[in-house]
């Protein structure tokens, strides 16, 4: 830590050591706390030996620093072995580190877990033993070092290390594969963690920039987990913004609320920075404080390792160092608290079980979600094959034969059939409705006024004007069609040639929207039976295509009659006629004193209509008196039986009133045939296409007749499946 960087730090009060213990929720006396403690470490460690923490995030300790920062002095005071040491850097992999108290003998356990292949893809996760269990501490450092040689060289049996291959070249320089070691024993204490491969500062000494990158990466799957506790090593003989490992903690824990810091190497602090060491340990520094605070240990020299230092000494060593060593030997109790390996394993066991007791519901609640899923799946499983074909198909038939006919029949749900072409057969409907004839009372090229949908009409529904001038026909034409026409007829005869031909031209509009229906309905129709033969039969694919086959003939067979029907129905209209001829007269009664009410210089309807209001004896306005005036020169004249609305009669006669009466008609007729068609096009394509896979000839009985070769010309469904295909999909 340079002096520079100091001022830039704001203190802290030395009573803000902002430590956030975290304990179990039931500790009580020593005993039951540590027999808690070491219950939340078993059922993570158990956890972990499943493979879960692919999926799930189970708490865990990573000891992440730079290289040369003392993690393997610190490791191996923790866990009582001996690692293996060489130049450079000697974690080449994850080591995962399971500790737990235990009145037996001690003991050693060695497994290489196995997360990815030679060539560095994830794979299936395997645990693999690695040679017998170990009873001597002595030998853990050599078995270590076999370990990581198998998993340096992912192409060779790992066996082959346990005797052998000291010489062998590494296939990687680093691996995501891990060493597993089970610890237990009476001077263990109860802590899980792993320890991953030191930071590299830069590339030689035999590590490439891929290297650095991979053990970065490495680190980082780690540390970005919220359920990883980072334990962090920083060296007091480097300058503290030269070690890379504190930054990558601080970016994925940039609060501080899951690391613990560790200085190591207090006796190689430069003369004259002591203080701020000292300063850092007690959570001072704002920019650098942790929830979990700072700790220190110091560990054996590398002269002391190789006279053969014990565990024992080594600790001894270490006490009587924060005892003598200032400024260590001058802190308050609390932070002396904070010094030494066995406060920090205590510690790190602390943080780790509680932080297991907190997770361990979402855990629960998680495992039990997967547990589910994983039932649904193998519920999905094909069953055994079938040890006879026939009655299977027929099985599968009736199944799918009983699903259909209640589908065709109507289901309430609004997925139903019915429910799904409803609104398409109104939009037809509407369409056909829309194709009413345009009749304008008026010449083209006046565009009247007053033109709006006629009352009687207001209770059919949705009335409306036709839309733009598209199919617009004035009085002029229909007139200019109607003279056209006079062959021989008598006078005032309008052949019936001309109402014909404006209906004709009007159904010829019906086709296309009978069609779009009839399309609808079997597209529909088509995707709907295709999901009932693939849910009931797609465990046999063989099976699936064949009944797909016949099915789909056998609808194309009921769409070909539809389709016929309808061109029926079509040319059946192309003929006007009808027995509902009070129906019709009615209309054209309507439509006739519609149109004339649009020509009020031929029609003067209001004059009528005050015509036959008048009462001779009574009314006394200036109409009623000229209107008595008029009926007594008629009598002065000798002429008699002459009504007041007799009057209107002398209003010039409407030349265009043979053209009324064939607008009048056809409107009318339009009423009368539209809704006839409305109705009668959606029920035939109900009645042939819908219902008429399940009439006559019905669906099922095909398939039976399909399944036993009973249809001429056309081989067995059970001959046409090979062998293989009640072999049902997934199965070997």
């Amino acid at each position: 830590m340079s002096s520079a960087q100091q001022p830039k730090m704001k203190m802290l009060g030395s009573d803000s050591t902002n430590c956030n213990d975290v304990k179990p929720a039931d500790v009580g006396e020593a005993g039951g706390y540590s027999t808690t403690r070491r219950n939340m470490l078993d059922v993570a460690n158990g956890l972990y030996g499943t493979g879960v923490s692919m999926d799930i995030e189970i708490p865990m300790i990573a000891v992440i620093g730079s290289q040369s920062t003392g993690k393997s002095s610190l490791l191996e005071n923790i866990c009582g072995i001996t690692l293996p040491r060489a130049s450079g850097t000697c974690t080449r992999c994850p080591t995962e580190c399971r500790l737990s108290h235990s009145s037996s003998p001690w003991k050693c356990t060695v497994t290489l877990r196995l997360l990815t292949d030679r060539h560095g893809q994830a794979v299936q996760i395997r645990t693999v033993p690695f040679g017998d269990a170990i009873l001597d501490a002595t030998e853990v450092a050599d078995r270590i070092s076999r370990a990581q040689r198998a998993i340096l060289n992912p192409s060779t049996e790992a066996s082959f290390f346990l005797t052998g291959g000291e010489e062998t070249t590494p296939e990687t320089t680093f691996s995501r594969n891990c060493v597993s070691l089970e610890i237990s024993g009476p001077d263990v204490v109860d802590l899980s963690f792993v320890d991953l491969p030191g930071i590299i500062a830069s590339a030689g000494s035999g590590s490439t920039t891929a290297d650095i990158e991979l053990v970065r990466a490495l680190v980082t799957e780690y540390a970005k987990n919220e359920s990883c506790i980072i334990l962090l090593t920083v060296t007091c003989e480097t300058e503290f913004e030269n070690q890379g490992a504190y930054q990558l903690a601080r970016t994925f824990d940039p609060a501080g609320k899951r690391t613990i810091g560790v200085l190591t190497k207090p006796d190689r602090a430069p003369r004259g920075d002591e203080e701020r060491w000292i300063t850092l340990l007690k959570n001072e520094y704002s920019e650098l404080a942790l929830d979990n605070g700072w700790f220190s240990v110091k560990q054996p020299d590398s002269v002391q390792l190789a006279e053969g230092i014990t565990r024992t000494q080594a600790r001894q060593e270490e006490k009587a160092f924060f005892a003598s060593a200032m400024p260590w030997a001058s802190l308050p109790l609390r932070f002396q608290q904070r010094l030494g390996t066995l406060n920090l394993a205590e510690r790190c066991s602390d943080v780790l079980s509680g932080l297991i007791a907190k997770r361990l519901p979402d855990i629960q609640k998680t495992i039990q979600e997967m547990l589910r899923m994983t039932e649904i799946q193998l519920g999905e499983l094909p069953k055994e094959a079938s040890k006879d074909p026939v009655g299977e198909v027929y099985n599968l038939i009736g199944k799918f034969s009983s699903a259909l006919t209640q589908y065709v029949e109507g289901t309430p749900g609004a997925d139903g059939l019915l429910q799904t072409i409803r609104p398409k057969q109104q939009d037809f409907k509407d369409a056909i409705r829309k194709t009413a004839p345009d009749f304008r009372p008026f010449e083209q090229g006046d565009n009247g006024s007053g033109l709006t949908v006629p009352e009687f009409l207001s209770n059919e529904e949705k009335p409306c004007l036709p839309e733009g001038d598209d199919h617009a026909v004035y009085i002029n034409e229909v007139m200019d069609l109607a003279l056209q026409a006079i062959t021989r007829e008598l006078p005032d005869n309008i052949p019936f040639v001309v109402t014909e031909s404006f209906i004709q031209k009007v159904i010829i509009r019906w086709e296309a929207p009978a069609t779009q229906l009839f399309d609808y309905v079997e597209e529909i129709l088509n995707a709907k039976i295709a999901e009932f033969v693939h849910a009931e039969c797609s465990q046999y694919p063989h099976l699936e295509f064949s009944v797909s086959t016949v099915v789909a003939d056998h609808i194309a067979e009921r769409a070909e009659a539809t389709r016929e029907r309808l061109n029926w129905l079509l040319a059946l209209e192309e003929r006007p006629r009808t027995l509902n001829d009070h129906y019709f007269r009615d209309y054209r009664d309507k439509f006739l004193a519609w149109y004339k009410g649009h020509r009020s210089q031929y029609n003067n309807i209001p004059l009528l209509q005050k015509l036959k209001k008048h009462n001779a004896s009574q009314g006394s306005s200036e109409f009623d008196e000229n209107v008595r005036a008029i009926m007594a020169a008629f009598s002065a004249l000798d002429i008699h039986d002459v009504e007041p609305t007799d009057l209107a009669k002398v209003l010039p006669a409407d030349p265009c009133e043979a053209a009324i009466s064939i607008m009048a008609s056809v409107r009318a007729y339009f009423q009368v045939a539209y809704k006839r068609f409305a109705d009668n096009v959606p029920n035939a394509i109900d009645h042939e296409l819908v219902l008429g896979l399940n009439r006559g000839q019905a669906l099922d009985a095909v398939l039976r007749k399909e399944a036993w070769g009973e249809r001429p010309g056309r081989v067995p469904l059970v001959r046409r499946i090979p062998a293989r295909g009640w072999q049902r999909r997934g199965s070997s």
